[in-house]
């Protein structure tokens, strides 16, 4: 297993990624990052820059699990929008690529104007799956060119709304690059918050080898009278961990598991839960140059 971190201390802009920040990566025991990159647009951000990140990543012995997909509405009935989405994640795939990135992280987009992330009752309509299938397929062959995973997230707030629609838009989609980033949090529900690894394991079992990597992060309940479902730092909540790092390691022992929630002063005390746990669980975590071992 393979443990990185995002967010935090992980600069927008590429050009302020340092050394020290690599090393302060490793030193807290991750080996491999997920940062966004939101200042760099991917139509017009030179290679020479992606190429000095690349460069000085492999020299530092920290990998790039994922960098952004600026979030795109891959869903809108508004044909010459999604036609621009598709451009903006195309390039965004090539520039992973420039970047020696494993995946692009994105989710569907949103109909709502307040961001991606954000209900609207048109991301449920069946018109969307269709659409964000159709630009999925658009982006497959960009993403195989790069040699960088399309790694799809999902949310009850979106399209994606579920395990199943998930496999749903896989299936359909058909290709080994476009396959899905399983975020711990997004689809437990009020039935399932209690009582986190069944709900876990269903999801595995459903998605199975769609599953590419993994975004770690808490969820809790809390007593606002109407249902609220919290997310945040791991280890503040309910979240199964066991259950989580026992079936990512099932899938595929060079897969990585992401923190999420987390804010840059709590990553010691994450760390030391993720080690702790593989430890408990004989589940060796690798550093950035080390590979699984073969299999049986």
């Amino acid at each position: 297993m393979r443990f990185g971190m995002s967010g935090c201390f992980l600069p927008e802009d590429m050009n302020d990624l340092t050394p020290q920040m690599c090393q302060r990566v490793r030193a807290l025991g991750f080996s491999g990052i997920y940062p966004r990159f939101r200042a760099n647009d991917p139509h017009t951000t030179p290679l020479h820059q992606a190429h000095r990140v690349r460069d000085m990543l492999a020299g530092e012995g920290v990998r790039l699990f994922q960098v952004t997909g600026y979030w795109q509405n891959l869903i809108t009935p508004d044909e010459a929008a999604r036609a621009e989405a598709v451009r903006t994640l195309q390039a965004a795939l090539r520039l992973a690529g420039a970047l020696g990135a494993r995946a692009v992280d994105t989710g569907p987009g949103s109909m709502s104007p307040l961001g991606p992330w954000a209900p609207h009752p048109g991301n449920w309509v069946f018109d969307a799956r269709g659409q964000l299938m159709r630009s999925l397929r658009e982006c497959a062959p960009v993403a195989e060119e790069a040699g960088v995973f399309l790694s799809l997230e999902g949310h009850q707030l979106v399209t994606l709304e579920s395990a199943e629609v998930m496999q749903e838009v896989l299936d359909e989609v058909d290709s080994p690059w476009v396959r899905c980033n399983f975020d711990s949090a997004n689809w437990i529900t009020l039935k399932t918050v209690f009582n986190t690894g069944p709900a876990l394991g269903h999801i595995f079992d459903v998605l199975g080898d769609h599953i590419v990597s993994c975004h770690a992060k808490d969820i809790w309940i809390e007593d606002r009278l109407a249902l609220h479902l919290q997310d945040g730092c791991p280890g503040r909540g309910l979240m199964d961990f066991t259950t989580r790092f026992t079936r990512m390691e099932r899938l595929n022992p060079d897969y990585p598991v992401i923190v999420e929630g987390a804010i840059t002063e709590e990553l010691p005390q994450v760390s030391e839960l993720f080690h702790r746990t593989a430890r408990e669980l004989d589940i060796r975590v690798l550093d950035a140059d080390e590979q699984p071992a073969a299999p049986a």
